[in-house]
């Protein structure tokens, strides 16, 4: 870096020339950032959406085994449609679990904005325009 004294005397000539280096590599890193964010996002939504149809096609299987139990327990009113119900119960079960880990990834890849990169570009801007220290 350069001595703080040093720069008050610095020509702006040579001012005008470091920042024009300067403010690229900027925009480029924070076009980086923009980018991992909103990848990190689009990993998570993708997550969140996949348990969702895994939540529906499980609940999906659970209808079919009700609809077994209804139709075992009507036709032979024996014990099987009881096992048949705890098959049942144990997949809605596992589609409400899918679900709400479907529903925590949708959240925490919403909402899609890379929020860190924008709020880095508000303060680079702020700072060229001379409103931060």
């Amino acid at each position: 870096m350069t001595d703080p004294a040093r720069n008050s005397e610095e020509p702006l000539g040579a001012v005008v020339h470091r920042l024009t280096e300067q403010v690229p590599e900027l925009i480029r890193s924070e076009i980086r950032l923009a980018q991992a964010e909103l990848t990190e996002k689009g990993k998570r939504v993708g997550m969140g959406v996949g348990a969702f149809g895994a939540a529906g096609l499980i609940a999906l299987y659970g209808l079919g085994v009700l609809i077994a139990a209804a139709v075992l327990a009507l036709a032979l009113v024996l014990p099987s449609w009881a096992s048949a119900l705890i098959v049942a119960g144990v997949l809605f079960v596992i589609a409400a679990v899918a679900a709400v880990v479907g529903r925590k990834e949708v959240r925490e890849g919403t909402p899609p904005a890379p929020q860190r990169a924008i709020a880095g570009v508000k303060e680079d801007v702020a700072t060229l325009k001379g409103e931060h220290s």
